[in-house]
């Protein structure tokens, strides 16, 4: 890899070799994403259907990572669900890497994450004036709504049991914090 000065750009990325590990990059830095618990997959999968059932009756369209958002050359990163509405669906060329930013992006807490999610790549998120922010918690079977308001994040909503989750990108839709975590 020829990463100049030190900074790996999602060019360099493309040529690494297969090892089997994801990675992010952070204005050049990379990162190796840990591989996540059957707990979250689970809960990543809920979302995902949720998500679907969204866009089967509005429209948009939403992915599960491993999939590469990319915002720029040095900032790349692979949330564990993004979406886009139905409005931006057209920006979305199936072929090829994502390289706008998607209306909501969704990140599952695990142990070896959360500090990251709520720090580095939330900021990174606000940066790319993400819309919508959810942080979901298995741990403590939460639902965190954020949304991009004069510069950072602001908490919308915390959800948690059958409290129902709102979503302003989403409205009128809404379901059960619940749903999020329901084993199969």
């Amino acid at each position: 890899m020829n990463a100049a000065q030190g900074r790996v750009s999602f060019t360099d990325l493309q040529h690494l070799p297969d090892d089997g590990r994801r990675y992010e990059l952070y204005d050049g830095e990379l990162r190796v994403i840990p591989s996540p618990i059957p707990l979250h997959q689970v809960v990543v999968e809920n979302i995902r259907l949720v998500l679907r059932r969204y866009s089967e009756s509005q429209g948009g369209v939403g992915f599960v990572s491993p999939i590469d958002i990319v915002f720029s050359e040095y900032d790349v990163v692979q949330p564990d669900v993004v979406f886009f509405s139905k409005a931006r669906r057209h920006l979305i060329d199936f072929n090829v890497a994502i390289r706008h930013r998607p209306d909501l992006v969704v990140e599952v807490l695990s142990p070896s994450t959360s500090r990251h999610d709520r720090t580095k790549k939330m900021q990174m998120f606000a940066r790319f004036d993400v819309p919508e922010y959810w942080i979901v918690d298995p741990g403590l079977m939460s639902l965190e709504v954020l949304r991009f308001e004069n510069g950072g994040y602001q908490l919308a909503q915390s959800a948690s049991g059958d409290e129902v989750v709102r979503s302003q990108l989403l409205a009128p839709f809404s379901f059960s914090a619940s749903e999020a975590f329901r084993l199969p």
